[in-house]
């Protein structure tokens, strides 16, 4: 959500709104607090907690948009196969969990991924290791930020290829399990292939540029970018 208010994204859009910037964009931010008002009173209480509860899995299992195909980082290897089961029975066709061996919910180049893929009504799991779909390894100190400051300059910086290769990685990965769910690509190496072509040619910032121009403020983007 900072990243998306920085540039001057309304948090508090209707939902018309925005499913009108989805299909114009192929993105959009959907606000908890908005589509679940109780949420609101959940925030303060996981804040002095400080740690994984079980609300860090309620956002998947209560998407607003009723999504088919979902890519979802867990924080536990207990919920890799417990996930996809759950939103199998609410309609899913195409769910793939991750965890990181080094702790992260979400793909990680510095270590193997265990993964948990639900298609065609079957459940199956793998290890994805980054080196053998054709990246570098890395350490997780090269991609930790400390600020929120340094992570919208790291993002931008991703998507406009002047960021260190393991942060261009390490995306080109976790997007590459995307493309997979989507149906873009077949396989691991396919998507980092892809993910990898469309942030060097420019495309990924211009689409940056294009909804920061219709949807915020971009001269912010502009500021980051001189």
């Amino acid at each position: 959500a900072d990243i998306f208010e920085y540039f001057g994204y309304d948090l508090n859009l209707e939902p018309a709104d925005i499913v009108d910037i989805l299909q114009k964009h192929n993105i959009c931010f959907m606000f908890a607090q908005k589509f679940h008002p109780a949420m609101k009173y959940v925030g303060p209480a996981r804040k002095q907690l400080g740690k994984r509860t079980a609300f860090n899995l309620l956002g998947p299992l209560s998407n607003p948009a009723g999504v088919k195909n979902q890519l979802v980082g867990v924080f536990s290897n207990e919920f890799l196969d417990r996930l996809p089961a759950i939103l199998k029975r609410k309609g899913a066709e195409n769910i793939m969990t991750v965890r990181s061996d080094d702790g992260m919910d979400e793909f990680s180049t510095s270590t193997v991924n265990r993964v948990c893929i639900l298609r065609d009504n079957k459940v199956l799991t793998n290890a994805i290791d980054p080196e053998i779909v054709g990246l570098h390894k890395s350490s997780l100190k090269d991609i930790q930020i400390k600020t929120r400051d340094d992570a919208i300059k790291s993002f931008v910086g991703v998507l406009d290829n002047t960021a260190n290769q393991e942060m261009i990685e390490t995306t080109a990965l976790n997007a590459a399990g995307g493309l997979i769910v989507g149906n873009i690509v077949s396989n691991f190496e396919e998507g980092v292939e892809l993910a990898l072509k469309t942030i060097k040619d420019g495309k990924a910032f211009r689409l940056l540029e294009d909804f920061v121009a219709e949807t915020g403020d971009i001269s912010k983007l502009e500021e980051l970018v001189q």
